[in-house]
C-alpha cells in the first residue's frame, strides 16, 4: 500500500477559503503602501549564500535554509574534511546558496547592484515568502509570507515617523483595531551596553535583552552572564527591567541612566522626536509604546527599532516589526545609504483576524451565482447568460454535469454560493430565468437585464 503524502513540518496547504482571505489581507497592505508612495519589486527566491551568511547574527545564520549544489557535490570536498565530519566546516564546500531568510538583506543586495538605475530616495514594498529552519509552532512557521516597505536614501526621522503611521493605516484598514506598535532605538541599547561596560558583547546583551518576555527576567540575567557579562554590570540594568510608565516618563528614566553616554543621549532624542510628531498627527487606531528591552537579535539595525503587537488579549508573537539600518548597504559596496523599513508578518495576521473573526463574509464567496445543468440545450443557454454576467464583473459558473438536482444544489451550499440560477424548458421557451436565494429560498422570474442587476 502506497504511502500516506505528506508535507514538511512548518509548510501548510491553503484551501480556496483560505487562499482568498490571504489576498484579502495582501490586498490591503498593498494598497496602504501604493498609498504611501511605495513601488513594488521582486527578488529571487534564493540568493548567493555570501549575501545571506553573517547578516543576521549567529543565531540567524543557524536557520538558513542552505541549498546544496547541483550534482556530485561531496566530489569536491577533501577526504579530511569529510572524515572530520564537521558541518559548519563542509557546508560552505557543498552549498553555494540558501533560500532567503527575510526580504531585508535581498532588497539591499537590490540596491547595491541596480544602484545607477533607482532614483533616491527609494521607496520600496516587496510581498514574497521566506523560509527558516525554526522550530514550528503556533503562529511560527518555516516557510512565510513578509510584506516589507523599506525606504532608502534619506536619514530623515520624517520616515520613522511615517511608518509609524503606515502601521496604523494598515491595521485600520484591517479594522485589527488597537494594536500596540512598540518602539527602541539601538543607540540607546549601545548606550546601556556602554554603562555597565559590555560594549564588546552588545549583539550578546541585545540577543539576551530580546528575550524578557519569553524567558523572564533571571533567565535573560542568566544568558548575559554566561555570554561574558559581568555580574555588577547586570545589576545596573535592574532599573531597567523596572522601567514603567507612559512614554515621556520613560524617557526622563532613560535620561538619568544614560546621563554618560553620548551614543545613548542620541537615541534618546530620535526616540523623542518621532513620540512629538505622532502626538501632532495623530494615529486612528493604533497605541505607539516605548519598550527598552525591545532588542530583535538581528545585528543591521543601528537607530530606531519597531514591534507590533496584536490587540491586548490575543496571544500571538509580535505581528510587525523593523528598524533603521544605516550601514546594511555598506556590507555590499555601497557606503553612506541609511535606510528603515518595516515588514508585516501575514501568517500571524491571518491569525489574529481569524480569532478576532475579522474577515468580512463577502470575500469568501469565490462565485455569486450558480447555474444548474439540466441538459445540453439549457447549458448552451445558461452559458450566454454567464458570458453576460462576467462581463459585468459577476462571478458566474455552470455546473459542468447534467447530475440529479440535489447534488447541483447541495454544492452550491458546500461551496456558500449565494445564488442558484434554474433554466429548464419553461425558461427556455419564455426566454428567461428562476433566481434562487439560497439563504432564504425564495425564488424570482427574470430576463436577462432583471438577472444582470440582480447580482450586479
Amino acid at each position: 500500500m502506497a504511502q500516506k503524502p505528506s508535507i514538511p513540518k512548518g509548510t501548510r496547504d491553503f484551501n480556496p477559503e483560505q487562499v482568498t482571505r490571504r489576498n484579502y489581507i495582501f490586498n490591503t497592505i498593498k494598497s496602504q503602501f501604493e498609498v504611501y508612495g511605495f513601488q513594488p519589486i521582486e527578488t529571487p527566491s534564493f540568493e548567493n549564500s555570501q549575501t545571506l551568511m553573517g547578516k543576521y547574527g549567529e543565531e540567524g545564520d543557524r536557520l538558513i535554509f542552505k541549498i546544496l549544489n547541483s550534482g556530485d557535490f561531496l566530489s569536491k570536498v577533501d577526504v579530511s574534511l569529510y572524515e572530520e565530519k564537521s558541518s559548519s566546516k563542509m557546508t560552505s564546500k557543498i552549498s553555494e546558496k540558501a533560500l532567503r531568510y527575510d526580504l531585508t538583506v535581498p532588497f539591499a543586495r537590490y540596491v547595491v547592484q541596480h544602484q545607477n538605475e533607482i532614483e533616491f530616495p527609494f521607496k520600496r514594498y516587496q510581498i514574497q515568502p521566506v523560509w527558516r529552519a525554526d522550530r514550528p509552532q503556533k503562529g511560527r512557521f518555516r516557510e512565510f509570507y513578509q510584506c516589507d516597505a523599506d525606504v532608502v536614501g534619506s536619514d530623515s526621522l520624517l520616515q520613522e515617523v511615517e511608518f509609524v503611521q503606515l502601521y496604523d493605516s494598515v491595521f485600520s484598514a484591517l479594522k485589527l483595531d488597537g494594536v500596540t506598535i512598540k518602539v527602541n532605538n539601538r543607540k540607546i541599547l549601545s548606550g546601556i551596553a556602554e554603562v555597565i561596560g559590555a560594549s564588546d558583547k552588545l549583539i550578546d546583551f541585545t540577543v539576551a535583552l530580546d528575550k524578557l518576555d519569553k524567558i523572564g527576567e533571571e533567565k535573560v540575567k542568566e544568558e548575559m552572564l554566561n555570554k561574558g557579562i559581568l555580574e555588577d554590570g547586570i545589576e545596573k540594568l535592574q532599573p531597567l527591567f523596572n522601567l514603567s510608565g507612559d512614554f515621556e516618563s520613560q524617557i526622563n528614566s532613560l535620561k538619568s541612566i544614560l546621563s554618560t553616554s553620548n551614543e545613548g543621549n542620541k537615541g534618546i532624542e530620535e526616540l523623542t522626536f518621532i513620540n512629538d510628531t505622532i502626538k501632532t498627527l495623530g494615529l486612528k487606531t493604533a497605541k505607539l509604546q516605548l519598550d527598552v528591552t525591545l532588542a530583535r537579535g538581528l545585528n543591521y539595525y543601528t537607530g530606531a527599532i519597531f514591534e507590533v503587537s496584536a490587540p491586548e488579549g490575543v496571544k500571538m508573537g509580535s505581528i510587525g516589526g523593523g528598524g533603521r539600518y544605516d550601514d546594511l548597504t555598506g556590507i555590499f559596496g555601497l557606503k553612506n545609504v541609511s535606510g528603515v523599513g518595516i515588514s508585516f508578518g501575514l501568517d500571524r495576521i491571518y491569525l489574529v483576524l481569524e480569532e478576532l473573526n475579522l474577515f468580512p463574509e463577502t470575500i469568501t464567496n469565490s462565485s455569486k451565482v450558480l447555474f444548474i445543468n439540466f441538459g445540453n440545450e439549457e447549458a448552451l443557454f445558461s452559458l450566454k447568460a454567464i458570458k453576460e454576467l462576467r462581463n459585468n464583473e459577476v462571478n458566474a459558473e455552470l455546473y459542468p454535469d447534467n447530475s440529479k438536482m440535489k447534488k447541483q444544489m447541495n454544492y452550491a451550499n458546500k461551496r456558500k454560493i449565494p445564488y442558484v440560477v434554474l433554466v429548464g424548458e419553461e425558461e427556455l421557451n419564455k426566454n428567461n430565468y428562476t433566481l434562487k436565494n439560497m439563504k432564504t429560498g425564495e425564488q424570482h422570474k427574470v430576463n436577462l437585464k432583471e438577472l444582470i442587476l440582480k447580482l450586479s
